[in-house]
């Protein structure tokens, strides 16, 4: 049960992955060294923040059963390493799909707007 949460962690990660590669929305969309400097900056910027939150006394470890006990640093579970990705990833891909749909839709509305200009 100890690895309970890191394993539902992976497994929303691979879900992620999976809507990347079908819809090639972030990563697999063309430029995946952009994407992964993009992944990384926001992973260690939340890292970093955590880290001032412990250090603040604002942010601790708590115990469960459903986590491995492993830490990085004081009050710092290996789980928030794979918690922050998914979270960057999620926004990404979340990002990256709006602004497709949003485009879609705009180019459907203005080749509306072009057909009823010309009768």
């Amino acid at each position: 049960m100890g690895v309970l949460y890191l394993c539902a962690l992976l497994i929303s990660i691979g879900g992620m992955v999976t809507l990347d590669v079908r819809f090639r929305l972030f990563v697999f969309a063309g430029a995946p060294v952009r994407a992964v400097v993009v992944l990384v900056t926001g992973v260690v910027f939340f890292l970093v923040w955590d880290l001032f939150g412990i250090g603040l006394g604002v942010f601790c470890r708590g115990e469960t059963a459903f986590m491995t006990g492993l830490v990085i640093a004081p009050e710092l579970p290996v789980e928030e390493v794979f918690f922050l990705l998914l979270l960057c990833y999620l926004t990404m891909v979340l990002f990256c799909g709006a602004r497709r749909m949003l485009a879609a839709a705009g180019r459907r509305t203005g080749s509306r707007a072009g057909a009823g200009e010309g009768a």
